[in-house]
């Protein structure tokens, strides 16, 4: 676990512990949103002080990139299990099921960080947008990847575009993470990954 010495404006230097922090921050961030998380907000739940926050992470922004970092490698791990299933369907229950179980169960705020955390960006926050995109891009071209090979192999019928087919599932996630960020109940959400489940296409 990495730990920081920031010098303290007066008597000896305040330790803190980097990791733990930047949790901290992604907390903020992700039950808040990028523009709804104040300065006060991030150094109250960090535990620093604001200078000490920007010698360790530099600005708001940067320290948004950095937990949206920790983000994907801690919270998002099913997205890459996914793409190993062994089938088409199997890749998209794996994927439904995990952000089910990710964003609307446990302790963690409910929903998606990358698309709630941008929903209400203020034009400053282009550069947030603009990574956010990036990142979901990245994902979306992993699965048409996967259905198409899957399309290749005969899984799926010929009149099935897999741009189309990842298109509609990342609709029904993006979907399923605003309702459960707006407090539906896991029953209901799993009844919409049923119901997804059920309509798949298949030869």
């Amino acid at each position: 676990m990495e730990s920081e010495t920031i010098p303290a404006t007066k008597g000896r230097p305040r330790e803190f512990c980097v990791d733990q922090a930047l949790a901290e921050a992604l907390r903020v961030f992700w039950t808040k949103g990028y523009d709804g998380a104040s300065m006060a907000d991030l150094t109250e739940a960090m535990g620093i002080t604001k200078p000490s926050l920007y010698a360790a992470f530099g600005n708001k922004e940067a320290l948004f990139h950095k937990a949206l970092d920790l983000y994907e490698s801690e919270k998002l791990d099913y997205t890459r299990a996914a793409l190993e299933q062994p089938t088409a369907r199997a890749v998209a229950e794996y994927y439904l099921r995990g952000a089910l179980d990710r964003h609307c169960g446990g302790e963690d705020p409910k929903g998606c960080m990358g698309l709630l955390g941008t929903l209400a960006c203020s034009p400053e926050a282009d550069s947030i947008k603009a990574d956010v995109v990036r990142r979901r891009a990245s994902s979306q071209r992993a699965l048409v990847e996967r259905f198409a090979r899957a399309k290749a192999e005969g899984e799926l019928p010929d009149h099935i575009d897999p741009e189309g087919l990842t298109s509609h599932m990342l609709a029904i996630l993006q979907g399923l993470t605003v309702q459960a960020s707006a407090g539906a109940p896991r029953a209901e959400l799993e009844r919409l990954v049923e119901t997804s489940l059920a309509l798949w296409p298949s030869r």
